[in-house]
């Protein structure tokens, strides 16, 4: 009895062990390939409990999800002669398991292989495109471009290549220092250039401020000039027809206005006769000058000899015969205001 269980315990191990062998499961995110001996004998792309020839046949799983290649950066020359360094990417998805295994047989290869195709793809249509086509709305079509010449290549591997994008494209140090230095360059001639030009203006614009200027100043001076004149003239009419009228009390006036010209400041010396026609009024108010010969002036009279000097006599009430004079004082011009 314990030999039969030995041995059916055997058996039930031994076909645990073969069917542990020759079943196995395919997932959703796989593809299977069934090889016996070293080739191809069929492919599986369902998922679900798979079976096969136990320790003959053994099973090469692919991934059926897309997967990611990322090329070196390389640089480019593109149709205008600038280089980038243009760093790319790519999507891809295993398509044909069979083909693949007989072209490459594994995504290492692959990998190799297809970061040639990639790169060959993006000299070619690059070289092509100018730098504004790559910075424009033209980038979508280069990129359909790209992907089309990858895609029609990656065909012989079995693969289908979903997408291929430029991650960056980037000018290479050294182009970039320059372009940067003739960018500076060209900003500072654009900005000499601009002052250049409001420096112009300013002084187009002072020019014709200091030609108004001018023109206002002048016309000013033009109508004050007119406006004095007027008023000259009309104070010459009314002081002509004020001494028509009364003479005496014009030459009076005048007269008074003298004495305050002359006698302002209080340092004024003057050295005249007391007996002359400028102290005429300082006798009585009709003008009488004293008759004393060798007398002084009258008191309080600068430049005069005080009233007790000797041989001063006292002024006369006859009319003098002198005319009214106007001596000293009198050139001024009638019509001057007493301040």
């Amino acid at each position: 009895m314990n030999k039969k269980l030995a041995i059916l315990g055997i058996v039930v191990v031994i076909l645990g062990i073969l069917a542990s062998a020759s079943l196995f499961t395919v997932n959703e995110t796989q593809q299977a390939l069934v090889l016996q001996f070293g080739e191809p004998r069929r492919v599986i792309q369902e998922p679900g409990l798979k079976a096969k020839v136990p320790f003959i046949q053994n099973v090469v799983v692919y991934d059926r999800r897309v997967l990611d290649l990322d090329p070196p950066v390389e640089q480019v020359i593109l149709a205008d002669q600038k280089r980038l360094d243009v760093d790319a990417f790519a999507r891809y998805r295993i398509t044909d398991p069979l083909r693949f295994f007989q072209s490459v047989g594994s995504e290492m290869v692959l990998e190799q292989r297809l970061n040639t195709v990639v790169v060959s793809a993006l000299r070619r249509v690059l070289g092509n495109v100018t730098v504004l086509a790559i910075l424009s709305d033209e980038r979508s079509q280069v990129m359909a471009d790209i992907r089309q010449q990858v895609n029609a290549e990656a065909q012989r591997f079995g693969i289908d290549v979903v997408d291929v994008r430029i991650r960056r494209a980037d000018l290479p140090e050294e182009t970039s220092q320059s372009i940067f230095a003739r960018m500076r360059s060209e900003r500072e001639r654009e900005a000499a250039e601009f002052r250049a030009q409001g420096q112009e203006q300013a002084q187009q614009i002072r020019s014709r401020a200091e030609r108004e200027r001018t023109v206002i100043i002048a016309e000013a001076q033009r109508d004050s000039q007119v406006l004095r004149g007027e008023g000259d003239n009309q104070a010459f009419r009314i002081i002509a027809e004020a001494t028509g009228r009364d003479a005496d009390f014009y030459s009076f006036y005048r007269t008074l206005q003298a004495y305050r010209d002359s006698l302002r400041n209080e340092d004024t010396t003057m050295v005249l006769s007391p007996t002359g026609d400028f102290f005429k009024y300082f006798g009585t108010l009709s003008g009488m000058a004293s008759a004393g010969g060798a007398g002084s002036a009258p008191s309080g009279v600068p430049g005069g000899a005080p009233a007790n000097t000797s041989g001063a006599s006292a002024i006369p009430s006859a009319p003098s015969s002198t005319p009214p004079a106007t001596q000293g004082a009198e050139n001024t011009q009638p019509g001057k205001a007493a301040n």
